[in-house]
Protein backbone atom coordinates (compact mmCIF):
# COMPACT_ATOMS: atom_id res chain seq x y z
CA UNK A 1 0.00 0.00 0.00
CA UNK A 2 2.54 2.08 1.01
CA UNK A 3 4.57 1.55 -2.56
CA UNK A 4 1.29 2.43 -4.31
CA UNK A 5 0.80 5.76 -2.45
CA UNK A 6 4.31 7.35 -3.23
CA UNK A 7 3.79 5.62 -6.84
CA UNK A 8 0.80 7.60 -7.36
CA UNK A 9 2.52 10.52 -5.29
CA UNK A 10 5.23 11.02 -7.43
CA UNK A 11 3.10 10.23 -10.79
CA UNK A 12 0.96 13.31 -9.82
CA UNK A 13 4.29 15.70 -9.34
CA UNK A 14 5.72 14.64 -12.01
CA UNK A 15 2.62 14.91 -14.54
CA UNK A 16 2.18 18.61 -12.82
CA UNK A 17 6.06 19.63 -13.17
CA UNK A 18 6.17 17.81 -16.71
CA UNK A 19 3.32 20.56 -18.37
CA UNK A 20 5.59 23.80 -16.20
CA UNK A 21 9.02 22.50 -17.84
CA UNK A 22 7.50 22.08 -21.24
CA UNK A 23 5.57 25.09 -21.25
CA UNK A 24 6.01 28.21 -22.54
CA UNK A 25 9.37 27.29 -24.98
CA UNK A 26 11.29 29.19 -26.58
CA UNK A 27 11.07 33.51 -26.66
CA UNK A 28 13.26 35.82 -27.43
CA UNK A 29 13.39 40.04 -26.74
CA UNK A 30 12.88 41.74 -29.66
CA UNK A 31 14.80 41.41 -32.93
CA UNK A 32 16.52 38.19 -31.68
CA UNK A 33 16.44 36.22 -34.48
CA UNK A 34 15.48 31.74 -34.19
CA UNK A 35 14.75 29.28 -36.48
CA UNK A 36 11.48 29.92 -38.32
CA UNK A 37 10.08 26.67 -36.51
CA UNK A 38 11.40 27.75 -33.31
CA UNK A 39 8.00 26.34 -30.81
CA UNK A 40 7.29 29.88 -29.25
CA UNK A 41 6.62 33.38 -30.84
CA UNK A 42 8.97 36.69 -29.53
CA UNK A 43 8.48 38.31 -26.77
CA UNK A 44 8.69 42.55 -26.68
CA UNK A 45 10.41 43.63 -23.86
CA UNK A 46 11.04 47.06 -22.56
CA UNK A 47 14.31 47.31 -19.94
CA UNK A 48 11.99 48.84 -16.74
CA UNK A 49 15.47 49.42 -14.91
CA UNK A 50 19.06 48.24 -15.60
CA UNK A 51 19.17 45.80 -13.13
CA UNK A 52 23.40 45.53 -13.59
CA UNK A 53 25.16 48.06 -11.58
CA UNK A 54 21.59 48.54 -10.08
CA UNK A 55 22.19 48.82 -6.02
CA UNK A 56 19.48 48.20 -3.52
CA UNK A 57 19.41 50.69 -0.21
CA UNK A 58 22.03 49.21 2.14
CA UNK A 59 20.64 46.34 5.05
CA UNK A 60 22.70 46.75 8.66
CA UNK A 61 21.47 43.55 9.20
CA UNK A 62 20.19 41.13 6.48
CA UNK A 63 17.15 39.07 7.41
CA UNK A 64 17.32 36.14 5.96
CA UNK A 65 14.80 33.04 5.28
CA UNK A 66 14.88 29.56 3.77
CA UNK A 67 12.56 27.73 1.77
CA UNK A 68 14.04 24.14 1.03
CA UNK A 69 16.51 22.87 3.41
CA UNK A 70 17.92 19.75 2.00
CA UNK A 71 21.44 18.70 1.89
CA UNK A 72 22.41 21.67 -0.72
CA UNK A 73 20.59 24.44 1.43
CA UNK A 74 22.16 23.23 4.68
CA UNK A 75 25.59 24.14 3.16
CA UNK A 76 24.68 27.70 2.31
CA UNK A 77 23.05 27.67 5.84
CA UNK A 78 26.59 26.66 6.98
CA UNK A 79 28.07 29.44 5.46
CA UNK A 80 26.08 32.02 5.82
CA UNK A 81 25.62 31.23 9.55
CA UNK A 82 29.26 32.83 9.77
CA UNK A 83 28.93 36.17 8.06
CA UNK A 84 28.63 39.44 9.79
CA UNK A 85 25.32 41.09 9.90
CA UNK A 86 23.33 37.97 8.97
CA UNK A 87 20.26 36.72 11.22
CA UNK A 88 17.68 33.77 10.26
CA UNK A 89 14.05 34.32 10.39
CA UNK A 90 12.39 31.64 9.15
CA UNK A 91 13.32 28.02 7.45
CA UNK A 92 10.76 26.07 5.45
CA UNK A 93 10.08 22.60 4.10
CA UNK A 94 7.72 19.89 3.15
CA UNK A 95 9.70 17.61 5.63
CA UNK A 96 9.70 18.53 8.90
CA UNK A 97 13.02 16.18 9.37
CA UNK A 98 14.72 18.36 6.97
CA UNK A 99 13.70 21.61 8.80
CA UNK A 100 14.91 20.36 11.94
CA UNK A 101 18.43 19.25 10.55
CA UNK A 102 18.79 22.78 9.33
CA UNK A 103 18.05 24.26 12.34
CA UNK A 104 20.37 22.25 13.55
CA UNK A 105 23.29 22.95 11.30
CA UNK A 106 22.55 26.50 11.79
CA UNK A 107 23.04 26.43 15.46
CA UNK A 108 26.19 24.51 15.06
CA UNK A 109 27.76 26.38 12.63
CA UNK A 110 26.83 30.17 13.68
CA UNK A 111 28.94 31.66 16.54
CA UNK A 112 24.98 33.00 17.70
CA UNK A 113 22.09 31.39 18.55
CA UNK A 114 19.68 31.81 15.33
CA UNK A 115 15.80 31.49 16.28
CA UNK A 116 13.92 31.31 13.45
CA UNK A 117 10.43 30.31 13.04
CA UNK A 118 9.99 26.78 11.44
CA UNK A 119 7.30 26.50 8.54
CA UNK A 120 6.83 22.69 7.99
CA UNK A 121 3.70 21.84 8.32
CA UNK A 122 3.26 19.53 5.11
CA UNK A 123 1.89 21.77 3.47
CA UNK A 124 3.48 22.77 -0.28
CA UNK A 125 2.08 26.07 -0.29
CA UNK A 126 3.52 26.95 3.30
CA UNK A 127 6.87 28.95 1.59
CA UNK A 128 4.40 31.84 0.77
CA UNK A 129 3.05 32.22 4.05
CA UNK A 130 6.96 32.77 4.95
CA UNK A 131 7.45 35.19 2.05
CA UNK A 132 4.60 37.43 3.08
CA UNK A 133 6.17 37.84 6.41
CA UNK A 134 7.44 41.27 6.66
CA UNK A 135 10.60 40.75 8.36
CA UNK A 136 12.86 38.87 5.52
CA UNK A 137 15.08 40.88 3.29
CA UNK A 138 16.82 37.85 1.81
CA UNK A 139 14.60 34.55 0.55
CA UNK A 140 17.11 32.11 0.01
CA UNK A 141 15.87 28.87 -2.27
CA UNK A 142 17.16 25.39 -2.27
CA UNK A 143 14.06 23.72 -3.66
CA UNK A 144 14.06 21.19 -6.57
CA UNK A 145 14.42 22.71 -9.83
CA UNK A 146 11.26 23.14 -10.94
CA UNK A 147 9.76 25.37 -8.30
CA UNK A 148 12.99 28.09 -8.64
CA UNK A 149 11.28 30.66 -11.13
CA UNK A 150 7.61 29.83 -9.03
CA UNK A 151 9.59 30.76 -5.46
CA UNK A 152 11.84 33.36 -6.75
CA UNK A 153 8.92 35.80 -8.25
CA UNK A 154 6.94 35.51 -5.40
CA UNK A 155 9.49 36.62 -3.03
CA UNK A 156 10.35 39.41 -5.30
CA UNK A 157 6.66 40.47 -5.67
CA UNK A 158 6.70 39.74 -1.77
CA UNK A 159 9.37 42.51 -1.17
CA UNK A 160 12.35 40.18 -0.80
CA UNK A 161 15.45 39.79 -2.72
CA UNK A 162 16.08 36.14 -4.08
CA UNK A 163 18.79 33.72 -4.10
CA UNK A 164 18.14 30.47 -5.82
CA UNK A 165 20.33 27.58 -6.39
CA UNK A 166 21.38 26.72 -9.94
CA UNK A 167 19.18 26.42 -12.47
CA UNK A 168 17.30 29.75 -11.84
CA UNK A 169 14.39 28.98 -14.41
CA UNK A 170 13.60 26.02 -16.53
CA UNK A 171 11.99 27.87 -19.52
CA UNK A 172 12.44 30.58 -21.80
CA UNK A 173 9.42 32.05 -20.51
CA UNK A 174 10.35 31.43 -17.23
CA UNK A 175 13.80 32.89 -17.78
CA UNK A 176 11.70 36.02 -18.88
CA UNK A 177 9.51 36.08 -15.74
CA UNK A 178 12.70 36.82 -13.52
CA UNK A 179 13.99 39.33 -15.22
CA UNK A 180 10.65 41.53 -15.39
CA UNK A 181 10.15 40.89 -12.09
CA UNK A 182 13.38 41.80 -10.67
CA UNK A 183 13.57 45.34 -12.91
CA UNK A 184 9.74 46.19 -11.79
CA UNK A 185 10.48 45.07 -8.41
CA UNK A 186 13.94 46.17 -8.31
CA UNK A 187 14.77 43.28 -5.91
CA UNK A 188 18.00 41.49 -7.10
CA UNK A 189 17.40 38.05 -8.28
CA UNK A 190 21.02 36.47 -7.58
CA UNK A 191 21.41 32.90 -9.16
CA UNK A 192 24.36 30.91 -6.75
CA UNK A 193 26.30 29.92 -9.00
CA UNK A 194 29.21 29.35 -6.55
CA UNK A 195 31.60 28.16 -9.49
CA UNK A 196 32.07 31.74 -10.40
CA UNK A 197 33.84 32.25 -7.05
CA UNK A 198 36.57 29.45 -7.16
CA UNK A 199 39.63 30.46 -6.01
CA UNK A 200 41.38 29.22 -10.07
CA UNK A 201 38.26 30.49 -11.42
CA UNK A 202 38.70 34.01 -9.95
CA UNK A 203 42.41 33.65 -10.49
CA UNK A 204 41.63 33.13 -14.02
CA UNK A 205 39.16 35.95 -14.81
CA UNK A 206 41.83 38.61 -12.93
CA UNK A 207 43.98 36.93 -15.27
CA UNK A 208 41.87 37.86 -18.36
CA UNK A 209 41.09 41.32 -17.50
CA UNK A 210 44.47 41.91 -16.75
CA UNK A 211 45.26 40.76 -20.53
CA UNK A 212 47.48 37.86 -19.60
CA UNK A 213 45.59 35.68 -22.24
CA UNK A 214 45.47 38.17 -24.27
CA UNK A 215 42.70 38.00 -26.53
CA UNK A 216 39.91 35.73 -25.68
CA UNK A 217 39.03 32.79 -28.12
CA UNK A 218 37.70 29.89 -26.93
CA UNK A 219 36.80 28.33 -23.14
CA UNK A 220 36.01 24.89 -22.36
CA UNK A 221 33.45 23.91 -19.61
CA UNK A 222 31.93 21.35 -18.60
CA UNK A 223 30.44 18.89 -15.16
CA UNK A 224 31.26 15.29 -15.44
CA UNK A 225 29.78 13.92 -12.04
CA UNK A 226 29.41 10.38 -11.73
CA UNK A 227 25.86 10.52 -10.01
CA UNK A 228 23.60 7.97 -11.45
CA UNK A 229 23.77 5.76 -8.12
CA UNK A 230 22.48 8.88 -5.98
CA UNK A 231 19.88 9.91 -9.30
CA UNK A 232 18.09 6.67 -9.56
CA UNK A 233 18.36 6.15 -5.82
CA UNK A 234 15.03 6.42 -4.67
CA UNK A 235 14.66 8.52 -2.42
CA UNK A 236 18.05 10.11 -2.76
CA UNK A 237 16.62 13.70 -4.66
CA UNK A 238 13.00 14.25 -2.89
CA UNK A 239 10.38 13.17 -5.68
CA UNK A 240 12.86 11.88 -8.08
CA UNK A 241 13.32 15.15 -9.72
CA UNK A 242 16.77 14.23 -11.11
CA UNK A 243 15.91 11.15 -12.41
CA UNK A 244 12.14 12.37 -13.97
CA UNK A 245 14.03 15.43 -15.74
CA UNK A 246 16.22 12.71 -17.32
CA UNK A 247 13.32 11.04 -18.52
CA UNK A 248 11.62 13.95 -19.82
CA UNK A 249 14.13 16.17 -21.87
CA UNK A 250 17.40 15.65 -23.66
CA UNK A 251 19.68 18.37 -23.92
CA UNK A 252 22.73 20.00 -21.49
CA UNK A 253 20.03 19.86 -18.22
CA UNK A 254 22.91 21.04 -16.06
CA UNK A 255 25.37 23.60 -18.17
CA UNK A 256 25.80 26.35 -15.24
CA UNK A 257 29.19 25.56 -13.82
CA UNK A 258 30.82 25.28 -16.69
CA UNK A 259 29.19 27.92 -18.46
CA UNK A 260 29.00 30.78 -15.68
CA UNK A 261 33.08 31.08 -15.50
CA UNK A 262 33.52 31.41 -18.87
CA UNK A 263 30.71 34.10 -19.23
CA UNK A 264 32.35 36.01 -16.51
CA UNK A 265 35.72 35.85 -18.37
CA UNK A 266 34.29 36.55 -21.63
CA UNK A 267 32.84 39.54 -20.51
CA UNK A 268 29.01 38.15 -21.31
CA UNK A 269 26.38 40.71 -20.89
CA UNK A 270 28.97 43.49 -20.14
CA UNK A 271 30.67 44.15 -23.73
CA UNK A 272 30.14 40.76 -25.42
CA UNK A 273 27.04 38.16 -25.35
CA UNK A 274 25.92 35.35 -27.18
CA UNK A 275 24.38 35.52 -30.17
CA UNK A 276 23.31 30.96 -30.77
CA UNK A 277 24.21 27.76 -29.85
CA UNK A 278 23.71 24.21 -31.03
CA UNK A 279 23.73 21.47 -29.17
CA UNK A 280 23.79 17.27 -29.37
CA UNK A 281 23.48 14.40 -27.30
CA UNK A 282 25.04 10.75 -27.32
CA UNK A 283 22.65 8.21 -27.30
CA UNK A 284 21.56 6.81 -23.20
CA UNK A 285 23.95 4.13 -22.82
CA UNK A 286 23.37 3.47 -19.31
CA UNK A 287 19.80 4.80 -17.49
CA UNK A 288 17.58 3.01 -19.63
CA UNK A 289 19.74 -0.32 -19.06
CA UNK A 290 19.92 0.63 -15.34
CA UNK A 291 16.07 1.13 -15.10
CA UNK A 292 15.24 -2.18 -16.44
CA UNK A 293 17.55 -3.91 -13.72
CA UNK A 294 16.10 -2.25 -10.62
CA UNK A 295 12.14 -2.77 -12.05
CA UNK A 296 13.00 -6.51 -11.76
CA UNK A 297 13.19 -6.65 -8.15
CA UNK A 298 11.28 -3.06 -7.47
CA UNK A 299 7.87 -2.59 -9.06
CA UNK A 300 8.65 1.35 -8.63
CA UNK A 301 11.27 0.76 -11.78
CA UNK A 302 8.75 -0.28 -14.07
CA UNK A 303 7.57 3.01 -15.37
CA UNK A 304 10.96 3.74 -16.65
CA UNK A 305 12.08 0.55 -18.26
CA UNK A 306 10.70 2.08 -21.79
CA UNK A 307 12.10 5.65 -21.12
CA UNK A 308 13.60 7.72 -23.28
CA UNK A 309 16.52 9.10 -20.84
CA UNK A 310 18.69 12.21 -21.98
CA UNK A 311 21.87 10.85 -23.47
CA UNK A 312 25.03 10.35 -21.83
CA UNK A 313 26.96 12.74 -22.75
CA UNK A 314 25.43 16.38 -24.37
CA UNK A 315 27.83 18.82 -26.00
CA UNK A 316 27.05 22.23 -26.85
CA UNK A 317 28.96 24.85 -28.69
CA UNK A 318 27.97 28.47 -28.32
CA UNK A 319 28.93 31.92 -30.74
CA UNK A 320 29.12 35.06 -29.09
CA UNK A 321 28.62 38.44 -30.55
CA UNK A 322 32.35 39.06 -30.86
CA UNK A 323 33.23 35.99 -32.39
CA UNK A 324 34.45 33.81 -29.26
CA UNK A 325 33.26 30.46 -28.71
CA UNK A 326 32.93 28.44 -25.81
CA UNK A 327 32.33 24.52 -25.71
CA UNK A 328 30.07 22.37 -22.25
CA UNK A 329 30.29 19.30 -21.82
CA UNK A 330 27.52 17.53 -19.42
CA UNK A 331 27.56 13.77 -18.12
CA UNK A 332 26.39 13.04 -14.84
CA UNK A 333 26.19 9.34 -15.80
CA UNK A 334 29.03 7.22 -16.90
CA UNK A 335 32.45 6.38 -14.69
CA UNK A 336 34.26 10.03 -15.72
CA UNK A 337 36.20 11.25 -12.53
CA UNK A 338 34.74 14.78 -11.78
CA UNK A 339 35.83 17.43 -14.06
CA UNK A 340 34.40 21.04 -14.87
CA UNK A 341 37.09 21.14 -17.50
CA UNK A 342 37.76 25.33 -16.60
CA UNK A 343 40.13 25.76 -19.96
CA UNK A 344 40.31 29.52 -20.99
CA UNK A 345 42.12 29.86 -24.53
CA UNK A 346 43.55 33.09 -25.59
CA UNK A 347 45.99 34.86 -28.14
CA UNK A 348 49.19 34.41 -25.60
CA UNK A 349 48.47 32.06 -22.71
CA UNK A 350 46.10 28.99 -21.87
CA UNK A 351 44.91 28.00 -18.42
CA UNK A 352 43.33 24.46 -17.65
CA UNK A 353 41.79 23.75 -13.98
CA UNK A 354 41.70 19.77 -14.51
CA UNK A 355 42.76 17.32 -13.66
CA UNK A 356 44.99 19.68 -12.20
CA UNK A 357 45.82 23.82 -11.85
CA UNK A 358 48.13 24.63 -15.52
CA UNK A 359 48.83 27.52 -17.56
CA UNK A 360 51.32 27.35 -20.61
CA UNK A 361 52.73 30.23 -22.21
CA UNK A 362 55.06 28.58 -24.56
CA UNK A 363 53.14 25.16 -26.69
CA UNK A 364 57.18 24.33 -26.91
CA UNK A 365 57.47 23.60 -23.33
CA UNK A 366 53.77 22.60 -22.39
CA UNK A 367 52.29 23.47 -19.40
CA UNK A 368 53.05 24.72 -15.86
CA UNK A 369 51.61 23.00 -13.13
CA UNK A 370 51.37 24.40 -8.92
CA UNK A 371 55.12 22.43 -8.27
CA UNK A 372 56.51 24.97 -10.98
CA UNK A 373 58.08 28.50 -9.88
CA UNK A 374 56.87 30.07 -12.61
CA UNK A 375 53.12 28.98 -12.01
CA UNK A 376 53.76 30.74 -8.09
CA UNK A 377 54.97 33.90 -9.57
CA UNK A 378 52.04 34.33 -11.49
CA UNK A 379 49.36 32.86 -9.38
CA UNK A 380 50.73 35.35 -6.75
CA UNK A 381 50.76 37.92 -9.50
CA UNK A 382 47.06 37.85 -10.41
CA UNK A 383 45.93 36.48 -7.05
CA UNK A 384 42.37 38.76 -6.69
CA UNK A 385 41.67 40.73 -3.55
CA UNK A 386 38.70 38.90 -2.65
CA UNK A 387 40.97 36.08 -1.93
CA UNK A 388 43.41 37.90 -0.28
CA UNK A 389 40.84 38.94 2.09
CA UNK A 390 38.90 36.33 3.08
CA UNK A 391 40.46 33.07 1.01
CA UNK A 392 42.24 31.32 4.03
CA UNK A 393 39.10 31.75 6.37
CA UNK A 394 36.74 30.45 3.85
CA UNK A 395 38.53 27.48 3.15
CA UNK A 396 38.88 26.69 6.64
CA UNK A 397 34.83 26.85 6.99
CA UNK A 398 34.64 24.94 3.65
CA UNK A 399 31.53 24.58 1.23
CA UNK A 400 32.73 22.82 -1.82
CA UNK A 401 36.68 23.76 -0.63
CA UNK A 402 35.24 27.05 0.26
CA UNK A 403 33.92 28.69 -2.90
CA UNK A 404 30.49 28.72 -1.39
CA UNK A 405 31.45 30.52 1.82
CA UNK A 406 33.39 33.23 -0.62
CA UNK A 407 29.46 33.19 -2.42
CA UNK A 408 27.23 33.64 0.95
CA UNK A 409 29.47 36.31 2.24
CA UNK A 410 30.14 38.46 -1.26
CA UNK A 411 26.06 38.43 -1.09
CA UNK A 412 26.00 39.67 2.04
CA UNK A 413 28.64 42.34 1.70
CA UNK A 414 26.49 43.91 -1.50
CA UNK A 415 23.73 44.07 0.56
CA UNK A 416 24.67 45.18 3.73
CA UNK A 417 26.91 48.05 1.40
CA UNK A 418 24.35 48.72 -1.10
CA UNK A 419 26.13 47.89 -3.89
CA UNK A 420 25.58 46.25 -7.17
CA UNK A 421 25.29 42.13 -7.29
CA UNK A 422 28.15 40.42 -8.86
CA UNK A 423 25.66 38.48 -10.38
CA UNK A 424 22.22 39.49 -11.53
CA UNK A 425 19.04 38.67 -13.07
CA UNK A 426 20.46 38.31 -16.37
CA UNK A 427 23.22 35.85 -15.37
CA UNK A 428 20.27 33.73 -13.93
CA UNK A 429 18.49 34.20 -16.81
CA UNK A 430 21.01 33.90 -19.92
CA UNK A 431 22.75 31.23 -17.76
CA UNK A 432 19.59 29.04 -17.49
CA UNK A 433 18.51 29.65 -20.92
CA UNK A 434 21.24 27.46 -22.52
CA UNK A 435 19.05 24.93 -20.71
CA UNK A 436 15.69 24.85 -23.32
CA UNK A 437 17.59 25.89 -25.83
CA UNK A 438 19.86 23.50 -25.92
CA UNK A 439 16.60 20.98 -25.43
CA UNK A 440 15.18 22.92 -28.45
CA UNK A 441 18.88 22.23 -30.55
CA UNK A 442 19.14 18.48 -29.49
CA UNK A 443 15.32 17.71 -30.53
CA UNK A 444 16.04 19.71 -34.01
CA UNK A 445 19.34 17.52 -35.02
CA UNK A 446 22.10 19.90 -33.80
CA UNK A 447 19.98 23.29 -35.64
CA UNK A 448 21.81 26.36 -34.38
CA UNK A 449 19.28 28.37 -31.83
CA UNK A 450 19.82 32.20 -30.94
CA UNK A 451 19.98 32.71 -27.25
CA UNK A 452 17.63 35.76 -25.81
CA UNK A 453 19.38 38.76 -24.78
CA UNK A 454 17.59 39.51 -21.06
CA UNK A 455 19.46 42.75 -21.38
CA UNK A 456 17.80 43.98 -24.47
CA UNK A 457 20.82 45.87 -25.97
CA UNK A 458 22.45 47.25 -22.70
CA UNK A 459 25.57 44.66 -22.77
CA UNK A 460 27.23 47.24 -25.18
CA UNK A 461 27.69 49.31 -22.51
CA UNK A 462 27.41 47.42 -18.97
CA UNK A 463 29.93 47.77 -17.16
CA UNK A 464 31.76 44.40 -15.58
CA UNK A 465 29.74 43.54 -12.02
CA UNK A 466 31.68 40.52 -10.78
CA UNK A 467 34.00 42.70 -8.41
CA UNK A 468 36.88 40.08 -7.50
CA UNK A 469 39.22 43.24 -6.85
CA UNK A 470 36.66 44.85 -4.61
CA UNK A 471 37.01 47.96 -5.59
CA UNK A 472 33.42 48.62 -3.49
CA UNK A 473 31.99 46.83 -0.55
CA UNK A 474 34.86 44.29 1.08
CA UNK A 475 34.09 46.04 4.75
CA UNK A 476 31.70 41.96 5.98
CA UNK A 477 33.45 40.15 8.10
CA UNK A 478 33.57 36.36 8.08
CA UNK A 479 33.04 35.51 11.56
Amino acid sequence: MKLETNRRNFLKTAGIVGVGMMAGGLSSCSGNRSPSDAPASKQEHKQIVNMSGYAAPPLKTVRVAVTGTGRRARTIIRSLARVEGVRFTALNDVVPKEAEMALETLNKAAPVKHSPEIYAAGDEEEWKKMCDRDDIDLVVIGTPWHLHTPQAVYAMKSGKHAATEVPAAQTIDECWQLVETSERTRKHCIQMTNVCFGFFEMLTLNMARQGFFGEIIHGDGGYMHHLIDRIMQYGYYRNMTRMRCRAQRDGALYPLHGLGTMAQIMDINHGDQFDFMVSLSSADFLMQARARELAKTDPFYEEFVNAKFVGTMNTSIIRTKRGRTVMLQNDMISPRPYDRIHQVSGTKAIARRFPEPMISVDPEKGWLTEKDSKFKEIEEKYTPEITRRIGDLAKKIGGHGGMDTVMAWRIIDCLRNGIPMDLTVYEAAQWSSVIPSSVWSVAHNGTPVSIPDFTCGAWKTNKRCMDIQLEKGGTTKLI
